[in-house]
């Protein structure tokens, strides 16, 4: 007997949000800081492979993105894969899936608010990240419609700056096409490590899962949001690796601190390095906000099992939103972005949220037991596996600690629910 035969249903969100509202949340996150910021490490991995690393994370994304469209489709509720794993595999499974995405967008959550003032104001990163953390956080704590609208408004303005990117860059002298095709030694080492730090960047159909209870009909709602939403931030992605190689070619893109920033003042259009600026704070700015509404979802779906503090379970009667965990969210993240360094949060983060994928795509295994139905989410599973060991040896060293101590969390859980 499943958790929701067994139990009476708590109360419940607000369904507010249509499929237009549903791709503009994925959108934000997808298409934010990670396509201003992950070029430069991925080149730096992948060399002339870049594209091919691109690739690469689109297919293991693509079969994500399959998986959790069925799931959802199968368990409309917040949580996303933590209650996918908890329905198909069992309740141990759901828990590490739970425990891998918080963890990892909570420093996710971090990096893009210290993104953020990193471009703003480089001087005062901190206290800007922390002002990020603490605007956004009030944003989301007055109704999901209200960030939609927000993160649909940031999603133009990134978008725009983005063309301005492609355009600039393919219509210079300086743009040479050979600089961005696929040749010379390209090691597969080099490619999967690419497409691990990429697929940061092309995580963001992850919060359209988390919101099942908040769209208006689900089972016809999200199946189209999740393809559409990643389909469309492929396209842009591709777009702008080719522009950025086509005058900067991959080593010059790989020893870029900012890519995009330089890629402009290369193709002789230094004007528009204030606006990519501009654009890569506010494309941060989104990431935070659909970060921080992904992750108090899922902090409430867990809190409802007990897997977190019960009182992180509690819906606000008029905002008809998980507001005790968004605070308690926002308040660890404003933290974070106030004392550590997290420049080496994109790698943790990657492995988390492909360790969250994995257990995605084991429980669409479960779905169906015929051969066809279960080749995308085998493809994913060991997909996932794969780049997540790809990653650089830290990330895999920390991810793999904060796993661990997610089933031991789950191990002390149990022992103190026998006695």
């Amino acid at each position: 007997m499943t958790r929701s035969a067994a139990a009476p249903s708590p109360p419940g969100l607000r369904r507010t949000l249509g499929v237009g509202d549903a791709v503009v949340v994925g959108l934000g996150s997808m298409i934010g800081a990670g396509i201003f910021a992950a070029l430069g490490p991925a080149a730096r991995a992948a060399g002339p492979g870049l594209l091919v690393g691109l690739a690469v994370a689109a297919v293991v994304g693509y079969c994500n993105a399959t998986s959790s469209t069925r799931l959802a489709a199968r368990y409309p509720a917040s949580g996303g894969t933590y209650v996918y794993g908890r329905e198909r595999l069992g309740m141990f499974w759901g828990h590490l899936a739970g425990w891998a995405f918080v963890v990892g967008k909570t420093a996710s959550c971090a990096a893009m608010a210290l993104t953020v003032g990193a471009y703003v104001w480089p001087g005062q990163a901190h206290a800007v990240a922390v002002a990020a953390v603490v605007a956004l956080t009030a944003v989301n704590y007055g109704g999901v419609q209200k960030s939609a609208w927000l993160t649909r408004a940031i999603v133009a303005v990134v978008l725009a700056v983005l063309a301005a990117v492609v355009v600039a860059c393919l219509s210079s002298g300086a743009s040479a096409a050979d600089r961005a095709a696929v040749g010379g030694s390209v090691g597969a080492g080099g490619v999967l490590q690419a497409a691990g730090l990429l697929f940061f960047a092309f995580a963001g159909y992850a919060r359209i899962a988390t919101l099942g209870e908040e769209v208006r009909d689900p089972a016809r709602t999200i199946p189209r949001a999740i393809p559409l939403a990643l389909g469309i931030t492929l396209a842009v992605y591709v777009c702008v690796a080719v522009a950025a190689l086509s005058v900067l070619g991959p080593d010059g893109l790989g020893r870029a601190a900012a890519p995009l920033a330089d890629a402009v003042r290369a193709a002789g259009a230094p004007g528009l390095v204030p606006v990519v600026r501009a654009g890569a704070a506010v494309a941060a700015l989104g990431s935070l906000l659909a970060l921080v509404l992904g992750v108090s979802r899922t902090t409430l779906a867990m809190a409802r099992d007990r897997h977190l503090p019960g009182v992180l379970a509690a819906v606000h009667p008029r905002f008809q939103v998980p507001h005790r965990a968004e605070l308690a969210v926002g308040a660890v993240v404003a933290v974070l972005a106030a004392t550590v360094d997290v420049r080496g949060a994109i790698g943790f983060s990657s492995f988390g949220v492909l360790a969250y994928y994995a257990i995605a795509n084991a429980s669409a295994w479960t779905l169906d037991p015929a051969p066809a139905r279960r080749a995308v989410p085998a493809l994913g599973l060991v997909g996932c596996v794969t780049l997540a060991f790809a990653l650089p040896w830290l990330s895999v060293a920390v991810g793999g600690g904060v796993l661990a101590a997610g089933m031991a969390s789950y191990g002390v859980r149990r022992w103190r629910a026998a006695r």
